[in-house]
C-alpha cells in the first residue's frame, strides 16, 4: 500500500506538466476520428484475408485495438471476453527481449515481480516499438494481475502498473485504451492499481493525456457509483484533483485547445455530472482523511468549471439544486451535506458567488432552520447550521446582514435561529465579525424586552458566546446585569405561581442558564476582569439574586486567584447603573457582610450557596475590615469542611449555626472598633425589620443581630434595638416568639445587665396598670391576645438569658430580677396553655442555670416550695384533661432539675409529687382513651410525647432518689407503680414497665439495696407479667426480673445460679400460651433458686393482688411461680406457712378463683406434704363466717386424708 500512496503523491502534475510546452515523442499525434484504409474482402468478394496476417500491419492493429478500447469505455459496443489461456499465441514477429519476458510470464516461470521489473527495464531501453502482437498478448498479461481481486500480491500489481506505463512511451493510445475499460467495467474487479496506473500516466505523459479528458470523466463516474469510502476513494479523488489541475494548467498556458467546441462541452457536461455524483454519493464519508479527498476533489472540479463565465451559471444553478429539494422533503441530513460539501470547496477557491443566488441560497437554508414544522433531527439542524457559518465564511458580510434583518421580524422562530447564529459567527472570531459585532449587539439589545421564553433563552446564548470570545463588544450593553435581571425576572415569576408546569419548567431553566453562563465565565478572556469587577458586588446584596451567589463566588475565587480584585472602586461605575441597582446608598462592608452572613447560616439555602457565601467572604476580606483577613483565612475553610460533609437535610444544622455565629462573635472580637460593630447592628436590624415573618432567614437574622449587639459597647444602643424588635415583634406567631428569645439570649450573652434590665423595663410595661385605673383602649392593648403571646415569650427569654448568665451574675439576679419577672409575667397572663407551658419551662430553665453554677445549696427554700406548689397545681390541673398536652411532660422535666436542688422537700411532698407524676404519666390515660388516640391522625406525636414522658418520669425518681437517702422512698415508688403493674390497663401496664426498669436500672448502677427489701414483691408483681398480652410488656418484665437478680446477687455478694433468664425471653415471644407458661415455669425456677426467703409473705401477697385483679393467662402465670416457689423452698418456710395459709384462703373469695383453683389445691397439698402438723392445726381451727366454700371443701378433703 506504501509503493501506492508513493505513486499517488508523486502523480502531482507540477513536474510532468512541463512537457505541455515539449512535442510529443513517437511521432506525430494521431486523430483518432480519422478513418482507416483497410479493405478485408468477404465471402462474397473473394479469398478473406486471414487473421494472422493483420498482425504484419502494426499501425492498423494499434488503431482497431485503440477503437475497439474507446468504444467499450462509452458504451457502444460489448467487448468481447479477452482470452485467459495461459498459451502463448503463436506469431511470426522476430523474438526480442521483451517477447521471452513475456513468454515467461505466461509460463508462470520465475518471480512474476522480478519479471514485470525486467520487462520495464527492457520496455524502457528498447528504441524500437514492440511488435503488436506481442503488445496484444501483453496487455491481457498485465491486466488480468493489475485488476485481479486476489491472490496477486501489491509487489506483482506495482511492478505491472510499471510495465504499463513503460508501454505507453510507444503504444500510449492502446495502454489508455485499455486502463479506460479496466475504469468502467463493473463486478469485483480490483481499481486501486488501475487508478494508481492512471495518475502515474498523467505524470508521465500530461500532454497525451489531455485529449482523453472526457473519458476520464465518464470512467470516474462509475467509480463514484461503486466505492463509498477507504483507500480507493482517496485514490480516485488525488487521481481527479490530478487531471484537473493538469487540465487547468494546460488552459492557462494559452496553448492551442486539443477539443474541438462540442467535445469541449461535453467535457463540461460530463464534469458537471461527475460533479453531482461525487456530491451526492460521497457525502456520508465518516472518515477525516476520507471527507479531505472529497473536498479537494470537488475543488478541482468548480476551478475547472469556474474558469469560464458561461459555466459559472451552471455551478450556481446546481448550488441552487442542491437547496430546492430542502423545501419539500422532511428529513434534509442528506440533502445539507451535499451543500456542506459543495460549500466547503468553494470556500477555498477564489470566486464570487452572485448576490441573488447567494440570498437564495442562504434564505432556503435559513427557511429550513427556523421552520418548526418540519421536525428536523438533531443532525440535520447541525448541518444546516454548518452550512450558514459556511456561507459566512464566503460571503461574511451579507450572512450577517441577513440574520441581523431576521431580528427585527414578528416571526419568533426566526429571531430565535437568527440569535444562535449570530452567537456562533461571534464565536467563531471572523475578522469582518468582529467589525459588525457593535451594531449587531446594539440590534440584539433591543430585544431584552421580548416577554417569549424562547427569546429569552436564545438572547441568553447570545450572550454566552458573546462574553466568550469578545468582551469589547459589551461596553455599549451590560450583558452581566442582564444575566442578573434574566435570573430575577425568572425567580418573580415562579414565586408569583400562576404559571403552568410546563411554563414553571422552563422558567427555571432559564434560572440554570443564567447561572451557567456566570459560572461558565473564563477571567483570563481579555477584557473579562474589567468585565466583572467590581460590577459583580452589586449583585451580592438584593435577594432577588441570591441563587446567583454560587457563580459569583466561583467569579470572585478566579478573580482572586489573578490577583486582579483590585480593580476600580465601585465609586468609579457608572452612578445611574449603581443607583438603579440598589435604589439607594452604595455597598457599605456592612451592607455586604450581613447579606453574605444571612444567605451563610440559612440551611433553606442549601449547603452549595452556603458554602459560596463564606468563599466569597474568605475572597473580599479586604473589602470588609483589614484586621479580619488572617482569621478568616483560618476559619472559614473549617466552615466548609462542616458543609461538605453535611447534607441538606443532615440533623446537625443547629451545630453548624453555632459554629457559624461563633465566627461572627470571634470576627467582632477582632475588629474591636465600636462604630463599624454599630453600623452592622444597624444593617442587620434593618434586615430583621424589613424581612417578612415567614422569611427562612428571618430565624437566622434575630441570632446574628443578638450577637452584634451582644459586642456592641453603647449601653443605649443596646436597649435602643432591643426595644424595637420587642415592640416590633408578633409573638403570637411562633417564629417570632422565637426569634425574640434568640435575640435577647445572644445578645445576654456579652450585656447581661443591659438585656435585662431591658427585659425588666418591657415586662414592667406589659404589667404595669393592669389592676389600676387605665384607659380602656390601653386596657384592651394589655388583654389582647398579642400581649399575652408577648408575655409568654418573655418568660421564656428570661430562662434562656439565665442560661447565658455567669455564676457571678446568676446567683446576683436569679431570685429577684429573673424569676421575680416570671412570676410577674405570668400573675398577669391569662394562663393559658401557652402561658402555662411558658412558666413550667422558664422554671426549668432557672432550675438548670442555677443547677450548673454548682452552688444549688443556697437556692431560697421559700421559692424553691413555690416554684413546688405552682407545678403541682398544674399538675393537678391537667391529670383529667386532654390526653395530648404537654404541660405534665413539661412539668415532670421541670420537677426533676427543681428537685436536684438543695435543700431537699419533705417526704410528704416528694411523695405526693411522685403520686401525682404518675397519675398523670403512667395511669393516664385509659385503655379506651388510647384506643381513641391510636386511630388519630395525631396518634405518632402523642405517642412520642408519652415515650418522652415516661423517661422524664424515670429521671425524676432517680433525682428523687438521689436526694432522699432514706429507703422508705423507694418503698414508696414501689406502692406508687404497684397498682399500675396490676392494672387491668394493657397501656398503663406497660408504662408502669417502662418507669420500673428505669428505676432498677438506676438502682443497679448506684448499687442501691433498697430494691432487695423488695425483693418479694417486686418478683410477685413482675412473674405473672412475664406472660401478658403485650410483648413488649412482656419483654419489660424479663428485663426487671433480670436486673432484681443482679441487684440482690450484688447485695449478697453471690452468684446468679443457673445463667440470666433474659436468655429465654425468645420462648416468651411465641403466639402459644403453652409455649409461654412453658418458658415462664423455667424463667420461676431461675428467680426461686436465687430467691431470698425472708420475702416469701410478699411474694406470696403480690401474687395474691395479681390474682384479685388479673384474669386469663397472667392468672395462670401467677400460679405457676407460686406452685413452683412452693416445690422448690415447701420446707424450708415452716414459719411462714400460717400467713401464707391465709393468703391461700383469702384467694379462694376472689371471682378469679376458679381459674386458679388448681394451682390452689396443688399449693395446699404442697403445704400440707412438708408441714403436715402446722397445716393440721390451722385447719383444725372452726371456720369462720367470711370463709368461702371452696376453701371448707378444701379443709375438709385435707382434714380427712391427713388425720388418718
Amino acid at each position: 500500500m506504501e509503493e501506492e500512496n508513493e505513486a499517488i503523491g508523486s502523480s502531482q502534475p507540477n513536474g510532468s506538466l512541463q512537457k505541455l510546452s515539449e512535442a510529443e515523442e513517437g511521432g506525430p499525434r494521431r486523430d483518432l476520428g480519422s478513418p482507416v484504409p483497410i479493405q478485408i474482402k468477404g465471402p462474397g468478394s473473394g479469398t478473406r484475408e486471414s487473421f494472422v496476417s493483420i498482425w504484419r500491419h502494426p499501425a492498423i492493429m494499434e488503431r482497431l485495438r485503440a477503437l475497439r478500447g474507446l468504444f467499450a469505455c462509452v458504451g457502444c459496443v460489448p467487448r468481447r471476453t479477452r482470452r485467459r489461456e495461459r498459451s502463448r499465441v503463436s506469431s511470426p514477429v522476430p523474438t526480442c527481449a521483451a517477447t521471452l519476458l513475456l513468454q515467461r510470464l505466461q509460463d508462470q516461470e520465475g518471480d512474476r515481480a522480478q519479471a514485470y521489473c525486467e520487462l520495464e527495464s527492457a520496455l524502457c531501453q528498447d528504441s524500437s516499438r514492440p511488435p503488436c502482437g506481442v503488445v496484444n498478448r501483453l496487455l491481457a498479461e498485465v491486466s488480468r494481475d493489475l485488476t485481479a481481486a486476489q491472490g496477486v500480491t501489491s509487489n506483482v500489481k506495482t511492478a505491472a502498473s510499471n510495465v504499463l506505463v513503460a508501454l505507453a512511451r510507444t503504444h500510449f493510445t492502446l495502454v489508455m485504451a485499455e486502463l479506460q475499460s479496466h475504469l468502467k467495467a463493473a463486478g469485483d474487479m480490483s481499481k486501486e492499481f488501475v487508478l494508481n496506473t492512471l495518475s502515474k500516466l498523467f505524470s508521465t505523459y500530461a500532454p497525451q493525456c489531455i485529449p482523453f479528458v472526457w473519458l476520464m470523466l465518464a470512467g470516474l463516474r462509475s467509480v463514484v457509483g461503486q466505492v463509498k469510502s477507504g483507500q480507493i476513494l482517496r485514490i480516485a479523488c488525488a487521481v481527479l484533483k490530478q487531471w484537473l489541475d493538469g487540465v487547468k494548467t494546460y488552459l492557462s498556458s494559452g496553448m492551442q485547445c486539443p477539443w474541438p467546441a462540442m467535445e469541449k462541452e461535453q467535457i463540461c457536461e460530463n464534469l458537471h455530472e461527475l460533479l453531482f455524483s461525487v456530491v451526492w454519493n460521497w457525502q456520508d464519508c465518516q472518515e477525516e482523511q476520507d471527507k479531505q479527498a472529497v473536498l479537494g476533489a470537488v475543488a478541482a472540479m468548480l476551478e475547472v468549471l469556474l474558469q469560464e463565465e458561461r459555466h459559472q451559471e451552471q455551478v450556481w444553478e446546481q448550488l441552487l439544486w442542491l437547496v430546492h429539494p430542502c423545501q419539500e422533503i422532511q428529513d434534509i441530513c442528506r440533502v445539507a451535506k451535499s451543500l456542506t460539501i459543495f460549500l466547503e470547496a468553494l470556500g477555498g477557491i477564489e470566486s464570487v458567488i452572485p448576490g441573488d443566488k447567494f440570498l437564495d441560497v442562504t434564505s432556503a437554508v435559513f427557511y429550513q432552520l427556523y421552520d418548526d414544522s418540519k421536525q428536523h433531527s438533531e443532525a440535520g439542524r447541525a448541518q444546516l447550521t454548518h452550512c450558514i457559518m459556511l456561507q459566512a465564511r464566503i460571503c461574511p458580510e451579507e450572512t450577517i446582514l441577513f440574520l441581523q434583518s431576521q431580528l427585527g421580524d414578528d416571526w419568533e422562530p426566526g429571531c430565535v435561529a437568527a440569535l444562535g447564529l449570530l452567537g456562533a459567527l461571534a464565536r467563531s472570531d471572523e475578522p469582518v465579525m468582529t467589525e459588525m459585532l457593535p451594531q449587531v449587539v446594539e440590534a440584539v439589545q433591543r430585544l431584552c424586552s421580548d416577554p417569549s421564553i424562547r427569546v429569552r433563552t436564545a438572547i441568553l446564548y447570545f450572550i454566552k458566546d458573546l462574553l466568550s470570545s469578545n468582551t469589547r463588544s459589551c461596553s455599549a450593553w451590560d450583558v452581566v446585569g442582564h444575566i442578573f435581571r434574566e435570573f430575577s425576572r425568572a425567580t418573580g415569576r415562579r414565586a408569583a405561581g400562576d404559571l403552568s408546569a410546563r411554563e414553571a419548567q422552563e422558567e427555571g431553566a432559564l434560572q440554570e442558564l443564567c447561572m451557567d453562563i456566570l459560572g461558565s465565565l473564563d477571567v483570563s478572556v481579555r477584557g473579562m476582569s474589567k468585565l466583572l469587577w467590581p460590577r459583580l458586588l452589586l449583585f451580592v446584596v438584593p435577594a432577588q439574586y441570591t441563587g446567583m451567589l454560587i457563580p459569583v463566588s466561583r467569579c470572585v475565587c478566579a478573580l482572586a486567584e489573578r490577583e486582579e480584585l483590585t480593580g476600580r472602586p465601585i465609586e468609579h461605575l457608572d452612578p445611574h447603573f449603581v443607583s438603579s441597582m440598589f435604589q439607594g446608598p452604595l455597598l457599605t462592608p456592612q451592607t455586604l457582610l450581613a447579606r453574605l452572613l444571612v444567605v451563610a447560616g440559612s440551611p433553606v439555602a442549601g449547603s452549595k450557596l452556603q458554602a459560596a457565601a463564606l468563599l466569597l467572604m474568605k475572597n473580599l476580606h479586604s473589602r470588609f475590615h483589614r484586621a479580619v483577613g488572617a482569621m478568616w483565612a483560618t476559619e472559614i475553610p473549617l466552615l466548609l469542611q462542616c458543609l461538605e460533609g453535611k447534607d441538606e437535610s443532615f440533623p446537625d444544622t443547629a451545630e453548624f449555626e453555632r459554629r457559624l455565629l461563633k465566627f461572627l462573635k470571634a470576627s467582632l472580637d477582632t475588629i474591636e472598633e465600636k462604630a463599624w460593630i454599630e453600623a452592622l447592628s444597624c444593617e442587620l436590624s434593618q434586615r430583621l425589620s424589613s424581612s417578612a415573618s415567614s422569611s427562612a432567614e428571618k430565624s437566622f437574622l434575630y441570632k446574628a443581630l443578638g450577637t452584634v449587639l451582644g459586642s456592641c459597647q453603647g449601653v443605649l444602643h443596646v436597649q435602643e434595638k432591643l426595644l424595637q424588635h420587642l415592640e416590633e415583634a408578633n409573638a403570637e406567631e411562633p417564629r417570632e416568639a422565637q426569634g425574640i428569645i434568640s435575640l435577647l439570649s445572644h445578645a445576654a450573652e456579652n450585656n447581661f445587665h443591659t438585656v435585662l434590665a431591658t427585659l425588666t423595663m418591657f415586662a414592667s410595661r406589659l404589667c404595669k396598670g393592669r389592676n389600676a385605673r387605665i384607659s380602656r383602649r390601653k386596657k384592651m392593648e394589655l388583654d389582647s391576645t398579642r400581649a399575652h403571646a408577648t408575655r409568654s415569650a418573655l418568660m421564656l427569654a428570661h430562662g434562656s438569658v439565665a442560661l447565658r448568665a455567669s455564676k457571678e451574675q446568676l446567683l446576683a439576679h436569679l431570685e429577684g430580677d429573673i424569676v421575680g419577672n416570671v412570676l410577674m409575667l405570668y400573675s398577669c397572663s391569662c394562663r393559658d396553655l401557652q402561658n402555662n407551658l411558658a412558666l413550667v419551662q422558664s422554671i426549668t430553665d432557672c432550675s438548670s442555670a442555677y443547677q450548673a453554677v454548682g452552688d444549688s445549696a443556697s437556692f431560697n427554700p421559700s421559692l424553691k416550695s413555690k416554684l413546688l406548689e405552682i407545678l403541682m397545681d398544674l399538675m393537678k390541673k391537667y391529670y383529667s384533661g386532654m390526653p395530648v398536652s404537654p404541660v405534665p411532660l413539661k412539668v415532670v422535666l421541670a420537677l426533676e432539675q427543681l428537685s436536684k436542688l438543695k435543700p431537699s422537700s419533705e417526704s410528704k411532698d416528694l411523695r405526693e409529687m411522685l403520686v401525682l407524676c404518675c397519675k398523670n404519666i403512667v395511669t393516664h390515660p385509659s385503655a379506651e382513651m388510647m384506643l381513641k388516640i391510636r386511630k388519630s391522625q395525631q396518634a405518632a406525636q402523642y405517642l412520642q410525647l408519652q415515650q418522652t414522658s415516661l423517661r422524664a418520669l424515670g429521671r425524676l425518681m432517680v433525682v428523687l432518689l438521689e436526694t432522699e437517702p432514706s429507703g422508705g422512698f423507694f418503698q414508696n415508688i414501689v406502692h406508687v407503680l404497684q397498682k399500675s403493674m396490676v392494672s387491668s390497663n394493657v397501656w398503663e401496664r406497660k408504662r408502669a414497665l417502662q418507669t420500673c426498669s428505669q428505676l432498677l436500672a438506676v438502682c443497679e448502677e448506684l448499687q442501691r439495696r433498697d430494691a432487695c427489701e423488695h425483693f418479694g414483691s417486686l418478683v410477685g408483681l413482675l412473674a405473672p407479667l412475664t406472660c401478658d398480652p403485650m410483648p413488649a410488656s412482656r419483654q419489660l418484665a424479663v428485663t426487671c426480673l433480670s436486673s432484681l437478680l443482679r441487684i440482690q446477687a450484688k447485695a449478697t455478694n453471690t452468684d446468679i445460679e443457673t445463667g440470666d433468664i433474659r436468655s429465654l425471653c425468645e420462648g416468651l415471644h411465641a403466639c402459644s400460651i403453652a409455649s409461654q407458661l412453658q418458658t415462664t415455669s423455667k424463667m420461676a425456677m431461675i428467680v426461686c433458686r436465687n430467691f431470698p426467703l425472708e420475702r416469701t409473705v410478699d411474694f406470696m401477697t403480690a401474687i395474691k393482688e395479681t390474682i384479685r385483679k388479673a384474669n386469663g393467662v397472667r392468672v395462670r402465670a401467677a400460679g405457676k411461680w407460686m406452685t413452683t416457689f412452693l416445690q422448690m423452698h415447701g420446707k424450708d418456710i415452716s414459719w411462714n406457712v400460717p400467713p401464707i395459709l391465709y393468703i391461700l384462703r383469702s384467694i379462694t373469695s376472689f371471682a378469679q378463683q376458679s381459674t386458679f383453683l388448681p394451682f390452689l389445691c396443688q399449693a395446699v397439698v404442697i403445704l400440707t406434704r412438708c408441714h403436715t402438723e402446722a397445716v393440721m392445726s390451722n385447719f383444725s381451727r372452726p371456720l369462720g363466717p367470711t370463709d368461702s366454700e371452696t376453701w371448707r371443701r378444701i379443709r375438709e378433703f385435707c382434714l380427712q386424708r391427713w388425720s388418718q
